[in-house]
């Protein structure tokens, strides 16, 4: 079954550290669409779409996130399918 969904990370440090680019990889690995980004309160938000095992272990790798990184928390929300979308791309 294909889910979309929500995520916004929180953290002592989410920004500064490869974040987007470290999620875009791991959307790649799980063949997840979508997209992240930076937000102006220094979290990352984005959304994924694939299969459903894809995206849990995809979210418990960005609940970790890279190295350098502290995800205090990951807010987590399901969104609407979004059909024909290609690639997972990093928003600015």
């Amino acid at each position: 079954m294909v889910k979309r969904v929500y995520f916004l990370a929180h953290g002592g440090m989410v920004q500064g550290v490869g974040f987007r680019y470290f999620t875009r990889g791991r959307a790649a690995e799980h063949k997840l669409t979508g997209w992240v980004r930076n937000t102006d309160n220094n979290k990352v938000e984005g959304e994924a779409q694939g299969a459903e095992d894809a995206l849990s272990k995809f979210l418990k790798e960005v609940d970790k996130g890279p190295r350098g990184s502290q995800v205090v928390k990951l807010d987590k929300e399901d969104r609407d399918v979004v059909e024909g979308e290609e690639g997972f791309e990093i928003r600015r």
